[in-house]
């Protein structure tokens, strides 16, 4: 099953600091986004965390199938493949990405931001 997340800053609020997490799945029709308060990179792990806490959370729809999930951050994605050492600031995030994927095996991938539903697709 694929997966994707992402974040987006909304056009009408540059300055403010306001982003939104957004994650989606697209077979079971599934689209997610909330504001959040961050930083780009603090706001990626915030929506790959939300969506591992709504697999967690859902085990009926996930149980027995392969998840791949796909993000637009290359920083990110390599920290957590254990490709690129993180920074302190963002190491407790990404140990709790480290335990969701020792929990669910979840393969982590990179996919262009276009092609990107969780981002692309916001006000469709």
């Amino acid at each position: 099953m694929e997966l994707y997340f992402g974040s987006f800053k909304p056009e009408d609020k540059p300055e403010s600091g306001e982003m939104l997490v957004c994650f989606s799945i697209p077979e079971v029709g599934i689209a997610f986004k909330a504001p959040f308060a961050g930083e780009e990179l603090h706001t990626e792990y915030a929506s790959l965390l939300t969506l591992l806490e709504f697999i967690e959370l859902n085990q009926n729809i996930f149980t027995g199938k392969e998840l791949k999930i796909y993000g637009t951050n290359t920083d990110m994605i390599n920290q957590v493949n254990e490709k690129a050492v993180c920074q302190y600031e963002f190491s407790e995030l990404l140990r709790k990405a480290l335990e969701y994927k020792k929990k669910y095996n979840y393969k982590l991938g990179w996919i262009p931001g276009e092609n990107n539903p969780s981002t692309n697709s916001l006000f469709d």
